[in-house]
């Protein structure tokens, strides 16, 4: 079963970045006992990404590079913000154990969307956060291979993710 809209994809794939000085680093694996499952066509993951895929079978390997165009986009520095300490406080407690540099929070803008921050520096009235997707910026490169491929349940279309083993659990 070919890989196309609709299909349930397992892959396993090791994700290196080429770094500023252009040496190509490790950063995620995804092996056998935990591999990367998703719902093709509605993964949210780049769209060059899974044209990449598109066609393939189990078995067959990848192995391909996303510049960041392609991937997450430029590193913006409009992303990185200042704010207020204030916003942090729970109950008019600040908890400092969360307020560490390079630690992620969720968080929310004032349209209610979800966003991930990474804390970069603590000051006494303001927190700089950064919320750049942690690739974007970066040529990302994948090597790996397709474990399987099947049809998406009823439910999974209806929901736009994968249920079950390597997926989503209500």
């Amino acid at each position: 079963m070919q890989i196309a809209d609709n299909k349930v994809v397992t892959l396993t794939y090791d994700l290196s970045v080429t770094n500023d000085e252009q040496e190509k680093m490790l950063v995620e694996k995804a092996e056998a006992d935990s591999p990367m499952v998703f719902l093709f066509g509605m993964s949210g993951l780049p769209e060059e990404f899974e044209q990449q895929l598109q066609g393939k079978n189990p078995g067959d390997t990848f192995a391909f590079s996303l510049s960041p165009e392609d991937g997450y986009g430029d590193y913006d520095q409009n992303a990185l913000v200042d704010l207020p300490k204030n916003v942090f406080e729970i109950d008019g407690k600040i908890d400092t154990e969360m307020l560490q540099a390079g630690n992620y929070l969720p968080m929310s803008d004032n349209q209610g969307n979800q966003l991930q921050g990474k804390v970069v520096a603590v000051t006494d009235d303001t927190v700089q956060m950064d919320f750049n997707h942690p690739l974007a910026g970066m040529t990302m490169h994948f090597e790996g291979k397709v474990v399987d491929v099947r049809d998406a349940t009823k439910e999974e279309l209806d929901h736009g993710h994968v249920h079950g083993e390597g997926g989503h659990h209500h």
